[in-house]
């Protein structure tokens, strides 16, 4: 009799929800859902944000050619790369003192013995190269030190510490002009590059100077030019081009012949 009555409610739709409850299965376990990917890391945790030092640290792995590329990334790693090239280029030249210091205390103190010694080559390298760290000197450091500019050409400082490297680990070098062709041919073309193109837009930025950049008060350049021209010719014979007179009257002191090879 139960069973009619409940076989009636069933067919009325009453207690429906009540019935399907109890015939149906229990409902199956749901899968739990995947994690959400870790959030990309902020700013801070790439290259860039980490301090100097540690930037330096790392970029100390390249070559200085590869990190003069490097300033194009951003205007941190600019800074960054900036101060690692100034720095840098004072490296070789304290490097290349302390070479010269140790072959200038092995050659004998006579002139005429020297010609004739093992490390005759090697003295003659690195007075050619002493002579070339003097011109990118005065190239670039007066607008460096202004911090208008950086030591731009990087790969001049990593040629220049292959030849100091070569000088050190070779007891029979090869002639100084064949050491020093391709460093003199990318410095020359580096001094003439920044002269050309970069030094007329610094010289608008040097303080004290006029919009055309000639500095206020000072002799017009082209009078003096000629001057240290005519001095040069008259002392050493040769004919000086406009653009190197002023670097070859500052280096007139030296006898280095790879001083009048621009």
């Amino acid at each position: 009799m139960a069973a009619a009555a409940e076989e009636r409610l069933l067919s009325e739709g009453e207690g429906g929800a009540m019935g399907s409850a109890r015939l149906s299965p229990p409902p199956a376990p749901q899968p739990q859902a995947a994690p959400a990917p870790l959030e990309q890391p902020p700013q801070s945790n790439t290259l860039v944000g980490l301090p100097i030092v540690a930037i330096e640290s790392i970029l100390g792995f390249l070559s200085y050619d590869e990190t003069s590329q490097l300033r194009l990334v951003c205007k941190r790693m600019d800074l960054v790369c900036q101060r690692m090239l100034n720095q840098g280029f004072l490296k070789v030249e304290r490097y290349h003192n302390l070479c010269q210091k140790q072959v200038k205390a092995q050659l004998p103190r006579r002139e005429s013995e020297r010609r004739n010694h093992s490390l005759a080559r090697h003295a003659d390298i690195l007075a050619a190269v002493e002579t070339r760290l003097s011109l990118l000197n005065m190239t670039f450091m007066k607008y460096v030190d202004s911090n208008l500019c950086c030591f731009i050409p990087g790969k001049v400082i990593d040629e220049i510490y292959r030849v100091l490297r070569y000088v050190n680990s070779t007891r029979a070098p090869q002639r100084a002009h064949e050491v020093l062709q391709e460093l003199r041919d990318i410095s020359s073309m580096a001094m003439e590059y920044f002269d050309e193109k970069i030094v007329p837009i610094l010289k608008r930025k040097l303080p004290g100077s006029d919009v055309s950049g000639r500095l206020i008060g000072a002799a017009p350049e082209l009078g003096f030019t000629l001057l240290v021209k005519q001095r040069c010719t008259a002392r050493f014979g040769l004919h000086v081009t406009e653009r190197s007179s002023i670097r070859v009257l500052a280096l007139c002191h030296t006898e280095v012949l790879d001083l009048f090879v621009f």
